[in-house]
């Protein structure tokens, strides 16, 4: 087996991550999953380790980070020295606000309401991140333009009431795209491309 690199080990954080998931939507016990949460934190160990090794951090500073952040983008929650606030906002909107003031702060470099949504994220998973920032920005009346797109809302206001039955309808567009010869991922993965391509920077 080969030196372990940072590279080589994204595999099995990607994995790790699925196997909480599931264990999460298929209902599973407390038990196991504390056994999958400690596979992920075994993945950050390893990345941490690896970076010690080259002098660059290690786990400790991970932990700082992550809890500086945490204190940071949550005003709302806790004071500059970690202890919690006497009040907090009513709404979640004002906390949503909040917490995007304090990244646009941290991050002024950033032009794009998209910056900072992963390349890899699975095309469904990037779709609903992407759809999330452009309605925060009230950039929304961008979405629902476009018969396609008008008829899938329709579908979904008149037959769809669960989850499950969304489910199914989307494995019906997977397979309809299947049998004509298209990749669905790679079609969605264009169509949030496109539409965050038609969103001006800044606005």
């Amino acid at each position: 087996m080969g030196a372990l690199t940072h590279e080589s080990l994204v595999e099995y954080l990607l994995e790790e991550a699925y196997e909480v998931a599931d264990t999460i939507e298929t209902g599973r016990d407390e038990a196991e999953l504390k056994g999958e949460l400690g596979d992920v934190l075994l993945q950050v160990v390893l990345h941490a380790r690896l970076a010690e090794e080259r002098g660059t951090f290690a786990f400790s500073d991970v932990a700082r980070g992550i809890t500086e952040k945490m204190i940071r983008r949550n005003p709302h929650v806790f004071r500059p020295d970690g202890s919690l606030q006497e009040t907090f906002p009513a709404t979640v909107e004002e906390i949503v606000l909040k917490w995007d003031a304090v990244k646009k702060a941290e991050k002024p470099e950033r032009t794009s309401h998209f910056e900072g949504i992963p390349d890899a994220l699975p095309a469904l998973a990037r779709a609903h991140k992407t759809l999330d920032r452009a309605e925060r920005a009230g950039l929304s009346p961008l979405v629902g333009e476009g018969p396609l797109v008008e008829l899938a809302e329709t579908s979904l206001a008149e037959t769809i009431e669960t989850e499950a039955q969304l489910g199914e309808l989307l494995l019906g567009v997977v397979g309809a795209a299947r049998n004509k010869g298209f990749d669905a991922e790679r079609a969605l993965r264009g169509a949030v491309r496109r539409f965050q391509e038609q969103v001006p920077p800044g606005s």
